[in-house]
């Protein structure tokens, strides 16, 4: 990785660093290779570290490299294409048949602010949440918490003997949910930070860059569960099968 001078570039320091950091990634490292320290990177370029933090994190962002738990800044493998859309089709409730996700535990709590509104619930009300993950290639690549009001589901798994927050009564409010006629849903994805429950859960450190995709699933009249599933935006290229699988980003 060769030096470069800087000082008479128009752009941004931290924006041309990061080209030339790109080219040394495709030409002098492997995947999976672990970068020299920011110390050592920034005297090599002669620039402040607070310039090359900001040329790996946008190198971060765009999946170029990842920040590992205890090994450092590595070479990012090429994105994965991950299906946000059902194999189903897209008026399917989570859980049906072609639903890549699996369902972990349940718990009876508070929906997020935001998503209570959308519920059309009080903020201290408590709800159904099913938390579910995704696993791409032998890697958990997306974390989700489907939020279910209770006159949705009003009562279900009455009858089985597990504590509250257990995956089989996780799977008995997912089955419960498919007995509503499902009217349509709608997405919004945003690009967020990961929080400290979805980092430890994606292997990611908090604040991560990561994609949120909220989806509202209408029934009834009105909103009957609120899904909001955080992936990780360093090795995830989403696609929707429902609207013409046109990619969100590119590898």
């Amino acid at each position: 990785m060769g030096t470069t001078q800087l000082e008479t570039v128009p752009e941004p320091k931290y924006w041309h660093l990061k080209t030339v950091l790109s080219d040394a990634l495709d030409s002098e490292f492997a995947v999976g290779e672990i970068l020299p320290n920011e110390r050592d990177l920034a005297a090599r370029f002669g620039v402040a570290r607070a310039t090359l933090r900001q040329a790996l994190e946008q190198l971060e962002l765009e999946g170029r490299l990842q920040r590992r738990r205890g090994v450092g800044t590595t070479v990012a493998p090429p994105r994965v294409g991950v299906d946000v859309g059902s194999e189903a089709g897209p008026h399917t409730w989570p859980g049906a048949p072609g639903d890549a996700w699996h369902t972990e535990e349940h718990e009876a709590a508070p929906a997020p602010a935001p998503v209570a509104r959308m519920l059309g619930v009080a903020g201290d009300a408590a709800v159904h949440a099913v938390r579910r993950s995704r696993t791409t290639g032998g890697q958990q690549v997306a974390s989700e918490v489907l939020y279910v009001p209770t006159v949705s589901v009003p009562g279900p798994a009455t009858d089985v003997e597990e504590e509250p927050s257990g995956a089989a009564r996780a799977r008995a409010v997912l089955r419960e949910l498919h007995r509503l006629q499902l009217a349509g849903q709608d997405r919004t994805v945003e690009l967020g930070s990961a929080r400290a429950d979805d980092a430890r859960r994606l292997d990611r450190l908090p604040g991560a860059p990561v994609l949120v995709v909220t989806t509202r699933y209408l029934a009834d009249g009105g909103t009957a569960a609120v899904s909001v599933a955080t992936y990780r935006a360093d090795t995830c290229r989403l696609s929707f099968s429902d609207t013409d699988a046109v990619p969100l980003l590119a590898s």
